[in-house]
């Protein structure tokens, strides 16, 4: 397991740069993107039928959370993506990370035959079966937001989401510039599911990798936002010469930043960190409270697997798929406010569709 996870460093560190920029992988989606022919010009957007008529597919989402705010902006992207292309769409799945709610869910949209099917695999197994049941039946399945591990014999045509376990050793390198000693406390929502415990191993690898004195405390917090809070308040309680809290999932992360706040503890030397961009967690960052959160990009997690689904199906399966990286962003003090100045669906804070205009240069 060590020599896998170091390979597993080896292979992150070339693909860093790439994943920053989200660079998509594969032909799948660029020729998709090639049928869509590029939104030029204004009469191009509102007057053009690029597409033959074609059955308006639909495809299904089964998700782990699906009451959680983090896939708000995931369901605009899927909305967006649908209205875009002439398709339609399910959300379903489980409330609380239930697998097996997941699998009767994905076994409904078998049944019902969906024209495509979108699950984020949280469960090493669990899946397997039921994925290979839907591609006989002919409908192509992605996975979304978690994968299945890396050599499984899971079927799935291709995975969109971020490298779970790059940004989580990216997160690891993070925090050993802010601590040199001292208890780190790792929160995580729901160990062993694999949208979540890739991260946490590969903070925890790079934290080791370091050398530096620090003691590692991981903490299973619970799939709800109050549960998440109580017990990270409870965790301080008990380890007030704690250095660090950071966690890897966005509910977590919440908790983290609001006890952050409660005890002030930047001002006793103690740094915070995580994944996502709640609201409570942007509002932190800037206060002072955080010192990063990641953001991995949720709308395009939709977006793209619609646009995937569509490219397969109306190619005939020709096209794709393809695996697309949804990147790493660091969001800091000095990066916030853009986050906190606009309301767009794209963060999910409005139902509104619009242009967001952009000004002053790029950073990668």
């Amino acid at each position: 397991m060590a020599e896998e996870r170091e390979d597993k460093q080896d292979e992150g560190r070339g693909e860093v740069q790439g994943m920053r920029r989200g660079l998509l992988q594969g032909v799948g989606l660029a020729a998709a993107m090639a049928m869509l022919g590029g939104v030029s010009t204004p009469a191009f957007a509102a007057d053009a039928a690029p597409f033959p008529s074609h059955k308006k597919w639909k495809i299904v989402f089964v998700n782990h959370v699906t009451t959680n705010p983090f896939f708000v902006p995931t369901q605009y992207g899927i909305e967006d993506a649908c209205a875009l292309l002439g398709m339609d769409y399910q959300w379903t799945g489980s409330a609380n990370a239930d697998v097996g709610e997941m699998v009767n869910a994905l076994n409904a949209a078998i049944a019902a035959k969906a024209d495509a099917i979108a699950v984020p695999i949280v469960d090493p197994k669990a899946f397997d079966g039921p994925i290979q049941k839907a591609l006989d039946a002919g409908i192509p399945v992605f996975a979304y937001n978690a994968d299945a591990p890396r050599g499984s014999s899971n079927p799935r045509l291709a995975y969109i989401g971020q490298d779970l376990y790059l940004s989580g050793y990216q997160m690891g390198e993070r925090i050993v510039s802010l601590v040199d000693s001292g208890t780190v406390a790792l929160f995580i929502a729901t160990p062993g599911q694999l949208n979540i415990q890739p991260r946490l191993d590969g903070a925890s690898d790079a934290i080791k990798k370091s050398g530096k004195k620090i003691d590692i405390q991981t903490i299973a917090t619970g799939a709800t936002v109050n549960e998440e809070l109580s017990k990270i308040k409870s965790f301080y309680l008990g380890h007030q010469d704690v250095k660090g809290m950071f966690a890897v999932d966005a509910g977590s992360t919440q908790g983290v930043a609001e006890v952050m706040k409660e005890s002030n503890l930047p001002a006793k030397g103690v740094h915070g960190g995580g994944f996502d961009l709640l609201p409570r967690t942007v509002q932190l960052i800037h206060d002072g409270f955080l010192d990063f959160t990641i953001d991995q990009q949720p709308y395009v997690q939709g977006f793209y697997t619609v646009v995937e689904a569509f490219t397969f199906l109306a190619s005939g399966g020709l096209v794709g798929p393809a695996n697309v990286n949804s990147g790493l962003k660091f969001v800091t003090k000095g990066t916030v406010d853009p986050y906190l100045n606009t309301e767009t669906r794209y963060e999910g804070k409005s139902t509104k569709s619009q242009i967001v205009p952009r000004s002053g240069g790029i950073k990668s």
